[in-house]
């Protein structure tokens, strides 16, 4: 089936608009899905998967957070965003989710969500608008929740490298670490704050934008084997914050016929027997096999 691509500028409250990719077919199905990304990676990184699920009969959207990608002014323009980490998911999430169901009023929404695309949903001000999500590798990121050497670099992403280096720049510089695109300011400040806490996000719960208990939507919550950027154990803390939600928590250890995904792998089409098939039979029915 012939996949459509197109790009879209949608206007945010943060005054600059949402660089969005729509992909389609001519004989879609009433099924949505948007896709929010990981920390610092493009959104191309998910087109793939997207032109997958597009030629399945759904309509996907994928996005760049303010400050990233297509969704970037300027790289001076990262040292005055006023939006934090939460505005990615109240503001930058939420309207992709309000332009999809503007756009097919009638569809159901699944949001895919990636790394910490699972934690920014907490803080989606559409989330009424949204029937189910994937979590993939979606974790908590508090330094002591790692093991071993991960445990050292955690600390040190937290405790040194953002609060040393983002004065010097007036953002935080990840690209010249070889890490990801670039980071606004304000967002990765309070991105650090929560990696120190033992509660990470929730240790700075606040009812008015806090919306973690208010879902009652199914979600699938993934992990993979040796992923050192979401262990089994973040991942589970994240699932068990849905206390409202029907979680279906799934671990995947490597096995011989299988190998592991670690944290970026499952959006690589590689794993589309794996894994995509199984999120789709998911998405349609509940069960994931």
């Amino acid at each position: 089936m012939t996949v459509q691509i197109e790009r879209i500028a949608i206007p945010t409250a943060h005054g600059t608009p949402l660089g969005v990719t729509k992909y389609s077919s001519p004989k879609h199905k009433e099924r949505t899905i948007v896709v929010s990304s990981a920390t610092g990676v493009l959104q191309q990184y998910y087109s793939k998967f997207a032109q997958y699920f597009a030629s399945q009969g759904f309509i996907v959207y994928t996005f760049d957070y303010s400050g990233i990608g297509e969704s970037l002014v300027s790289t001076k323009s990262l040292t005055t965003f006023e939006g934090d980490l939460k505005s990615w998911g109240s503001i930058d999430q939420a309207t992709v989710i309000d332009y999809a169901k503007y756009e097919y009023e009638h569809h159901t929404i699944t949001l895919i969500a990636h790394s910490i695309g699972g934690q920014l949903l907490g803080f989606n001000t559409n989330y009424r608008l949204i029937d189910k999500a994937v979590l993939v590798a979606c974790q908590s990121g508090y330094w002591k929740e790692f093991r071993g050497i991960h445990r050292y670099k955690m600390w040190l992403f937290w405790y040194f490298l953002i609060p040393g280096l983002t004065p010097l720049f007036g953002y935080f510089p990840a690209k010249k670490l070889g890490l990801f695109e670039n980071l606004p300011k304000r967002m990765v400040y309070e991105w650090a704050s929560w990696g120190r806490k033992e509660a990470y996000m929730m240790y700075f719960e606040n009812k008015t934008d806090y919306f973690f208990d208010a879902f009652k939507i199914p979600i699938l919550s993934l992990s993979f084997h040796e992923d050192p950027f979401a262990p089994q154990n973040t991942v589970d803390w994240l699932a068990r914050v849905y206390t409202n939600s029907k979680v279906t928590r799934v671990h995947h250890d490597k096995t011989p016929q299988e190998r592991s995904a670690k944290h970026f792998g499952f959006f690589k089409s590689a794993y589309k027997e794996v894994f995509w098939e199984r999120t789709h039979q998911w998405m349609l029915n509940n069960t994931y096999q």
